[in-house]
């Protein structure tokens, strides 16, 4: 087992000489992993099922007796928006204190914004009061994708990161499942008052979130992150420390890891340098993070947002039974990154990313064409969203792996920040404009046009990956780009 020793005197008093990546790349799975898993990735479950909810209960909160005097516009236009305004918003302030503040405090701040907003949420006694709240719970939910993907991809071993990373970020639709159920009830009168059900749909986030920060507590601070902030010592002390739990559970003596790398110490890096590297070092890769993040978030939308009305105004679905159809396609979408998620790992990146992009958006073609020419049912309309969104869900949560890992990791918060809110607000603000009105016109044609308009955007990202996607898979992330802190620069 390696001990505090490998931890090379360096000449330079502002250097440091260690093998923490190294080390942490060649453990085997074990206990720590699942508990690291558990502690973060859980929260995404908690932010799919806050997006459902809200999205279904709309009607009810809208309705004489609610306990709020909102419309239905305002519930999916105004609070939608805002929702989406604060996730930029925290994705982009919250980036920027993980990157400078570590990992673990940030990623338990963040779960502690969206706990008290999702509980003030659920006392609204007022529009303006739902509207504020809303906008401060999506601010904690764009904090976490920073500082969760980002502790993910640093803690997690290189072969295994690739299929964590989607299966975590996948795990969204788990939430969508349980919304979609839960709205159902929360909508019956016959079991929750019109001012009750929807005040506990959110006091049970708050409860879940609860349980979650308990488990959190546990997970430690990245050792990558420390040893660049000059936590050197930490960071071997807890790497060891890793190494004797996992020799005690598997009963085997590690073997010795890989190369040891350099690094300078640093406290900070400023915007400016954080923006040269991103869009003048890797540029290449900036239009891969763009192009993924815009191509998933428009085909999201150009189904998502005329979803019930599609089923209700074609098809003939109750609106009370529109849920479930719901709750079909949201476990389809996890499915796509549960059984995908390893070939992102053996297959490689490039291929996967890219396939998984391009195929989704040609079935949305083919769904588009069926659709238009009266082919379909409701199942069978429900079955084409399950068969694109699949992939989609395996490809969409592979944009967000990739930008954790291809940018050095002084700037991998404030990467996976930009990208997450510049993809959000092309679906949340762009996203709405283009096909809001498409999908709600009754014109059959309208509804085909959305379609096709989100799958080109998805085979544009797909074929962009074809020719800028890095191959990632099994590489420590230091070998994917180099510190900018490194004494010699690999990337």
């Amino acid at each position: 087992m390696t001990e505090l020793g490998d931890r090379c005197a360096s000449p330079d008093a502002g250097t440091v000489t260690t093998k923490v990546p190294a080390r942490l790349d060649r453990l085997p799975w074990s206990r720590w992993h699942w508990m690291i898993v558990v502690g973060l990735g859980t929260v995404w479950i908690l932010d799919g099922l806050e997006v459902t909810v809200v999205g279904n209960i709309a009607g009810r909160l809208s309705e004489d007796g609610s306990g709020l005097a909102v419309t239905d516009a305002q519930v999916t236009g105004v609070a939608a928006a805002l929702y989406v305004a604060g996730a930029c918003a925290g994705a982009l302030v919250f980036g920027r204190l993980t990157d400078l503040f570590g990992r673990k405090k940030l990623f338990l701040v963040t779960l502690g914004v969206y706990l008290a907003a999702t509980a003030l949420t659920a006392v609204s006694f007022s529009a303006w009061w739902f509207f504020v709240f809303r906008f401060l719970t999506g601010f904690g939910i764009g904090g976490e994708y920073a500082a969760i993907n980002s502790a993910i991809d640093e803690l997690i071993p290189s072969r295994y990161r690739g299929r964590v990373d989607l299966i975590i970020n996948g795990s969204f639709w788990l939430g969508a499942v349980a919304g979609a159920l839960l709205s159902v009830v929360a909508l019956d009168t016959g079991v929750f008052p019109a001012w009750l059900g929807w005040r506990l749909t959110f006091a049970l986030g708050v409860v879940l979130g609860l349980v979650i920060l308990l488990v959190r507590r546990h997970v430690p601070e990245s050792p990558r992150w420390m040893f660049v902030h000059g936590k050197e010592r930490e960071a071997e002390e807890l790497v060891t420390e890793v190494e004797r739990q996992v020799e005690r559970e598997k009963g085997v003596r590690l073997p010795e890891p890989g190369e040891a790398i350099t690094v300078t110490r640093h406290r900070a890096v400023g915007f400016g340098l954080i923006a040269r590297t991103v869009f003048r070092t890797y540029p290449r890769r900036a239009v891969l993070g763009l192009s993924l993040f815009i191509g998933q978030a428009f085909l999201y939308n150009a189904i998502t947002f005329g979803f019930g009305a599609i089923l209700i105004r074609f098809f003939g679905v109750s609106s009370g039974g529109t849920g479930y159809f719901f709750a079909v396609v949201a476990f389809g979408n996890f499915l796509g990154p549960l059984l995908l998620g390893r070939f992102f790992d053996t297959v490689g990146r490039r291929p996967m990313i890219a396939g998984t992009y391009v195929l989704s958006g040609l079935l949305l073609f083919g769904t588009a064409w069926l659709f238009g020419t009266g082919r379909l049912t409701a199942l069978t309309m429900t079955a084409c969203w399950c068969a694109v969104l699949f992939f989609a869900s395996a490809g969409a949560s592979s944009a967000y792996l990739t930008v954790s890992e291809i940018f050095p990791m002084e700037t991998r918060a404030m990467a996976i920040a930009f990208f997450y809110a510049v993809g959000t607000a092309a679906g949340g603000i762009s996203g709405p404009l283009v096909f809001a009105g498409l999908t709600s016109s009754g014109v059959r044609s309208d509804t085909v046009l959305a379609f096709c308009v989100g799958a080109a955007l998805m085979v544009a990202a797909g074929v962009v990956a074809v020719f800028f996607a890095v191959a990632a898979e099994g590489r420590s992330l230091e070998e994917v780009a180099a510190p900018l802190s490194a004494r010699t620069d690999s990337a």
